[in-house]
C-alpha cells in the first residue's frame, strides 16, 4: 500500500498511471451524465408538490455533493503536502480550488432558481444557504492565496494551511438542516436511511451524482497532468516527452 502511495507521489508516474485512467472516467461521466439528463429531465415522474420545477435536483444536488467532497480533498491533498512534501498533491489541490468554486456557485445559483418556486424568493439567509456561501468565500481565498506569494511553495503552504482549516465548515453545511431550524429540505436520501422520493425519481439523481464525480476525477487527471508538465518543464523526461511529440 506504501509503495503504491509513494508511487503515486512520483510525476512521472502519476503522468504515466493517469493517462490510461482518464479515458474510461471520461466514458463512464458522458454515458451517466447523457443517461441521468434523460431520465430525470424526460422519463421521473413529476414531484406531487413542485410539479417540474423540482428537476432541477439532478443538477443542485450533485454539484452541492461534489462542492463539499472537493473542499475535503483540497484538505486531505494540503496535508499530504504539508507533512510529506508530495509535489504531486499540491498540483491536484492547485487544480481542484476552480473546479470546486464553480460546483458551489452552480449549486447556490441552482438553488437560487430554485428556490423561487418553492419558498417565493431568490434568496433566504439559511443556515444551509449561509454556510454553502461561505464555502464559495473559501474556494476564493484559497485561490487568491496561491497567487499572493511571490514563492509558489509559500503560496502552496498558506493555501493547504486554509483548507485544511476551512474543511471545518463541511459538516457545518451537512448537519445545519439538523441543528438549526432552516427553510431548506432535509436530504432527499442517505445511505444509511429510506429515501424520501420513489425510485423512480432518486435513481437518475444517483446517477447523476455518479455521473458528477466521475467528471470531476477526469477532469483532475487531465488538468494535473497539465500543471506535471508546466511545473517539471525543466526535467529530462519531460524534454523527451515534448521531443518525442514534436
Amino acid at each position: 500500500m506504501w509503495a503504491f502511495i509513494h508511487k503515486l507521489g512520483s510525476p512521472k508516474w502519476f503522468y504515466s498511471i493517469s493517462a490510461k485512467l482518464q479515458p474510461w472516467f471520461w466514458g463512464a461521466a458522458t454515458l451517466l451524465l447523457v443517461t441521468g439528463t434523460l431520465w430525470g429531465l424526460a422519463f421521473a415522474p413529476a414531484d406531487y408538490q413542485q410539479g417540474n420545477s423540482f428537476r432541477i435536483i439532478y443538477v443542485h444536488v450533485p454539484a452541492a455533493f461534489l462542492a463539499q467532497s472537493i473542499f475535503v480533498s483540497m484538505a486531505i491533498a494540503g496535508l499530504v503536502f504539508m507533512v510529506w512534501k508530495i509535489k504531486v498533491a499540491d498540483m491536484a489541490a492547485s487544480v481542484m480550488a476552480p473546479l470546486g468554486a464553480a460546483m458551489t456557485f452552480v449549486a447556490l445559483f441552482s438553488g437560487a432558481v430554485w428556490g423561487v418556486p418553492t419558498w417565493g424568493t431568490w434568496w433566504m439567509w439559511d443556515a444551509r444557504l449561509t454556510s454553502m456561501l461561505i464555502l464559495l468565500f473559501l474556494y476564493l481565498g484559497v485561490i487568491a492565496l496561491r497567487g499572493a506569494f511571490s514563492s509558489r511553495d509559500s503560496g502552496s503552504r498558506a493555501a493547504s494551511v486554509l483548507a485544511m482549516v476551512g474543511v471545518i465548515n463541511i459538516p457545518i453545511i451537512k448537519y445545519s438542516v439538523d441543528w438549526w431550524y432552516t427553510l431548506h429540505q432535509p436530504a432527499t436520501f442517505s445511505i444509511t436511511g429510506r429515501a424520501a422520493m420513489p425510485m423512480e425519481m432518486w435513481a437518475p439523481l444517483l446517477i447523476m451524482v455518479l455521473g458528477f464525480y466521475s467528471f470531476f476525477i477526469a477532469l483532475i487527471l487531465m488538468r494535473t497532468r497539465s500543471e506535471i508538465l508546466r511545473r517539471e518543464a525543466n526535467k529530462r523526461w519531460v524534454r523527451e516527452l515534448v521531443g518525442e511529440a514534436r
